[in-house]
């Protein structure tokens, strides 16, 4: 796979859903509903999504005062936002930062991922809402990333990069299995028969060992007989 990438270039939910993406079925229905899903960018988000970095996994108690003191070290910040639920108030633990300079954006980005805030450890990244096409969010069975217990691990982003594909082109495997496209399935008969073949083979050379085995026993069988007729013209003998 020549243009093959651990972080996707565009976001396709039944691809983000596989290890390597190469899953043609969804395997769960997060993925069907990311798929049907018709999301569009919140239209009330300002600033420039080329400047701006979205960080994840905050302590509930980390304010927006807290991740102006860590995050302004890496640059001049023109605008943050600490997501809230808007009933409560209660943070979602996670926030938007825009900054002034392209430059602070990448140094932020690599210096501040997994940084420690509050007692916990951060994830950082480009926003991805507004600059990967085709982005659906975590609720609609989208997002990357993910933790194992959630069961909705998604790749092809920073924290779960796509791993590279098996190329099953190569090898003794294809050869004798067979695999994708349409002459795949007359490659594993091919093998089957082969294979009853060699079993064939294996059966013929038992059937001379069996049979020796066979006569051995009759030839044994034989002699016990013989031994037990001699024994009782002995006793026969004895008793006269």
């Amino acid at each position: 796979m020549v243009d093959w990438s651990p972080i996707a270039k565009v976001y396709d939910p039944l691809k983000a859903g596989s290890i390597d993406g190469t899953d043609v079925e969804p395997h769960d229905r997060a993925v069907w509903r990311a798929m049907g899903a018709r999301y569009k960018p919140n239209k009330g988000v300002v600033g420039d999504p080329l400047l701006t970095l979205f960080v994840s996994r905050l302590n509930p108690q980390t304010t927006e005062e807290k991740l102006h003191q860590v995050f302004s070290k890496y640059g001049d910040i023109q605008r943050l936002r600490l997501v809230r639920d808007i009933v409560t108030g209660f943070s979602k633990r996670y926030a938007f930062i825009e900054y002034k300079e392209e430059r602070s954006v990448v140094r932020a980005r690599r210096d501040a991922n997994k940084l420690v805030v509050d007692q916990q450890e951060v994830f950082v990244d480009f926003e991805q809402e507004r600059t990967l096409k085709g982005w659906v969010p975590r609720r609609l069975g989208g997002g990357q990333g993910g933790k194992k217990e959630s069961g909705q691990l998604r790749f092809g982003g920073r924290d779960r990069p796509f791993r590279k594909p098996i190329n099953l082109g190569v090898g003794p495997v294809q050869e004798r299995g067979g695999g994708g496209g349409g002459g795949g399935g007359g490659g594993g008969r091919e093998w089957e028969r082969q294979g009853g073949r060699d079993r064939e083979d294996r059966d013929r050379h038992r059937e001379p060992e069996w049979g020796s085995r066979g006569r051995r026993d009759d030839r044994d069988r034989g002699r016990e007989r013989d031994d037990r007729r001699h024994g009782d013209r002995s006793r026969h003998r004895d008793r006269r």
